[in-house]
């Protein structure tokens, strides 16, 4: 399958954000793995006093290695090569077609100005060369954690769609700060992806290592690339275990897993079509479309 530029061997930018785009930190897991695997160094930034509104998203006091504490703000930046990547012969090397030229969009979601703060950021890609974007996001979803978690991708443009054998979805709703990045990027001329991984909401409070997973196996699939996973499958694993202990004390909890097993099971089979996977996301969007949006809880805006 042809891939578009930017999708295999281009410079591509892969973006995640905290809050309602990111269920169970599946996201900004993935991406953070990235910029550690390939040792990126910030390259761009926004004001935070612009954007951000800090009784909504509050800084933090860390202590650095040298044992002083200082004060970290919300924010956005984009990281890019220039730090010390891992060696040919590390295993955690991430490799693959347009690995060395791999950029990364982290932050929090704004508070205020979106425009701006999307304009802003594109036009820092722009003069990175950026030839796609992939957007990342994590929603809270019916999916029992005892199978797969899927991950449903998207795009807005048609040539990506042909190339990759994406769909483009029929959302309509409340978005967030992933969709306006998607829709300033489409504008200005680089196309995008969007995935989306689903998280059990029975589990929303806990991290889920097993949807970085999802969402980093999708990356490699659409991009070629190969990219190291440490620690993450044992500790999809351990995950696993403790949503099963849980739930074998719970009678209520087990009975709603069985049956959210038979139903994905019923998606997945052999005569499910791909739409009818898209239906299931859909159906689930919808729900949660008509519930307040803009909250930092975990809850995705949708797939684009």
């Amino acid at each position: 399958m042809n891939q578009p530029a930017g999708f295999e061997g281009g410079r591509l930018l892969v973006v995640a954000f905290e809050g309602w785009n990111d269920a169970g930190e599946a996201a900004t897991g993935a991406a953070k793995l990235l910029v550690e695997r390939l040792g990126l160094v910030e390259i761009a930034a926004v004001d935070p006093e612009l954007y951000f509104d800090y009784q909504f998203t509050r800084p933090t006091i860390v202590l650095g290695d040298d044992g002083t504490r200082r004060l970290e703000w919300p924010g956005a930046a984009i990281m890019g090569p220039g730090g010390l990547p891992a060696s040919e012969e590390d295993d955690d090397r991430v490799t693959g077609p347009g690995a060395e030229a791999l950029h990364v969009l982290l932050g929090a979601e704004p508070a205020r100005s979106w425009k701006g703060f999307a304009a802003e950021l594109i036009d820092a890609a722009l003069a990175a060369d950026i030839e796609g974007i992939v957007l990342l996001g994590a929603m809270l979803a019916d999916a029992p954690h005892t199978r797969p978690l899927s991950v449903f991708a998207s795009s807005e443009n048609p040539e990506v769609r042909s190339a990759l054998g994406v769909e483009r979805s029929t959302y309509e709703g409340p978005v967030g700060i992933l969709s306006v990045i998607a829709d300033q990027a489409e504008r200005a001329g680089i196309p995008t992806v969007s995935l989306w991984a689903s998280v059990p909401h029975y589990v929303h409070n806990a991290p889920s290592p097993k949807a970085v997973l999802a969402l980093l196996g999708k990356v490699e699939e659409l991009t070629g690339l190969s990219i190291p996973r440490g620690s993450l499958e044992v500790d999809a694993k351990a995950w696993e275990a403790g949503v099963d202990a849980l739930a074998a004390d719970d009678d209520e909890m087990a009975g709603y897993i069985t049956q959210l097993e038979q139903a994905r099971d019923a998606v997945d089979a052999p005569e499910a079509s791909g739409e009818a996977i898209a239906q299931e996301f859909e159906r689930y969007l919808r729900r949660r479309g008509e519930e307040p949006g803009g909250r930092a809880d975990g809850r995705g805006d949708g797939p684009r």
